[in-house]
């Protein structure tokens, strides 16, 4: 579905990130990972080669524009051009209202928000000059319903369905489609670690039965940077088994 396309995806090398870069290199895509440190993507890079799956890997300052816009130069230059681009890279949050720090705050927003500006600013110049291309995020169920603590997390996933939202109406005349993907709950490192008594409670409010996987996002994404949706465009997508709470 994918033969012949350059993907960056940010946020690559665990979870659904990582479960995107294999799906998207399963659908013939040459796929660039991003990461935060050199040994994640190193590792990330070594596991995909075992599996038959070569790939290449960066790890910018994804907080810092300059850093960020010379990565992606370099790829385009390298490549020939940048066809889709996963902004996946972020954090989330728990903390009540008192003990969210501004310091806290900001860093959510940092990663969250203006780390997918700083993405999306550096690409869309190549974009641009090709007339085509795909712009993916991942939002969260969370920026439509909110949480009951942790307001850093949601704020920002709100921030990025108006960034999808808007970006969508600015690019769509230069062939630029651009969405975000909203998943529930899903089965990552951090749902594993929770303990059983707390996550069978949770699967019982969806009514799917079951919490979600990284594959499921995966294909949301694989989907949404295909031709098959090449008249979708402003869109959130939720993928949440109709979670609702």
């Amino acid at each position: 579905m994918l033969k012949n396309k350059v993907a960056v995806i940010t946020g690559g090398t665990r979870g659904i990130g990582l479960e995107t870069v294999k799906l998207f290199r399963e659908n013939r895509a040459e796929v660039i990972l991003f990461g935060s440190r050199k040994e994640s993507v190193d590792k990330a890079i070594a596991n995909l080669k075992d599996k038959g799956l070569e790939v290449y890997g960066y790890y910018p300052d994804l907080s810092n524009y300059e850093d960020v816009q010379k990565t992606v130069n370099d790829i385009a230059e390298k490549h020939g051009k940048i066809d889709i681009l996963v902004n996946n890279a972020g954090i989330s949050a728990n903390k009540k209202i008192e003990d969210t720090t501004p310091e806290d705050f900001a860093a959510i927003m940092d990663l969250n928000v203006n780390a997918m500006f700083h993405m999306i600013k550096a690409v869309v110049p190549i974009m641009k000059k090709q007339k085509s291309g795909v712009i993916l995020n991942t939002s969260s169920m969370v920026s439509i319903y909110g949480q009951p603590s942790g307001a850093g997390y949601p704020t920002s996933k709100f921030a990025v369905n108006g960034l999808t939202k808007s970006l969508s109406r600015e690019l769509a005349s230069s062939g630029i489609r651009v969405n975000a993907v909203a998943p529930g709950v899903i089965n990552t490192d951090m749902v594993a670690s929770l303990p059983k008594e707390m996550i069978e409670p949770l699967i019982k409010t969806i009514p799917l039965g079951r919490i979600g996987e990284p594959r499921d996002i995966a294909n949301a994404f694989l989907f949404l940077a295909s031709d098959m949706a090449s008249y979708v465009t402003g869109e959130i997508l939720s993928v949440d088994g109709a979670a609702r709470s």
